[in-house]
């Protein structure tokens, strides 16, 4: 009996918690927006105690100038009116964004992305993991796949905490403060599709996404192939960046807006 409620109570969860992303793809997602958000919050103010600030005010302005230029869009003020930007003192070429506003930018990755319209690329497409929902989608993929169990562990007397770890590592947050787990290939593709037109509509050319992944590309150094990786390969990316391009530069054409964002 035990076992056909834990079967049934999935079932459940799963066909009333179907939704729909911004391009159409069918999603999991059970978790309540306020909890996403509070999780969100939380993690963010780990890497601001873990991780140093840039203290150069130029490199602050050129990012906040960039960021605001894509937050201030409609589709991204929906989401949260309020965001924070920061630029972390990290080597690294890595951005990030969280449920509740918040977007991370490693120092590092100016060196990669060399104009104004590459750090737009990054940045959409960190902010279209948000607007896309991809963290919730991974707790609630994670609830799916552990949670039968959990329930099964505790009929027989047996407690832990792995599914406290296993939200956590959904929403991007690893082991150690300041370790973000990559998403899946599917949502890395997806933020890409939803990235592109973010930065399209706040003015930079989308066509700096595909110079961008060349940069990516050369700066490897020997990646893995990419069926070792979660990530899309670089000339898969830039194949699939490349995909409806034309609409894309109407977009950004038609968009009127002309961000002035210089170092």
């Amino acid at each position: 009996m035990m076992k056909k409620f834990i079967v049934t109570l999935i079932i459940t969860v799963v066909l009333v918690a179907c939704s729909t992303s911004p391009t159409g793809r069918k999603q999991l997602m059970v978790m309540p927006e306020s909890q996403m958000i509070t999780m969100g919050v939380q993690s963010f103010h780990q890497l601001l105690e873990a991780t140093p600030r840039v203290n150069d005010a130029s490199i602050i302005q050129y990012v906040q100038c960039i960021g605001d230029a894509i937050t201030q869009l409609p589709s991204v003020q929906a989401v949260s009116s309020d965001w924070e930007i920061v630029v972390f003192d990290d080597p690294s070429a890595n951005a990030f964004a969280l449920p509740g506003g918040k977007i991370g930018v490693h120092k590092g990755l100016l060196t990669v992305a060399v104009t104004p319209a590459q750090v737009a690329a990054v940045m959409g497409h960190e902010v279209g993991h948000v607007l896309a929902n991809h963290g919730n989608e991974r707790v609630s993929q994670s609830f799916a796949a552990n949670q039968g169990l959990a329930l099964l562990e505790g009929w027989l007397g047996k407690s832990d905490n792995k599914n406290q770890g296993a939200i956590m590592a959904a929403l991007g947050v690893g082991t150690q403060v300041g370790v973000l787990l990559p998403f899946g290939r599917t949502q890395e593709n997806e933020a890409d599709t939803i990235g592109k037109e973010l930065m399209a509509r706040a003015g930079f050319d989308p066509r700096e996404s595909v110079a961008l992944w060349q940069n990516m590309a050369r700066g490897s150094n020997g990646a893995p192939p990419e069926f070792l990786s979660t990530h899309p390969s670089h000339d898969t990316r830039i194949e699939r960046l490349n995909d409806n391009m034309a609409s894309a530069v109407a977009l950004y054409q038609q968009s009127g807006n002309k961000p002035q964002c210089k170092r």
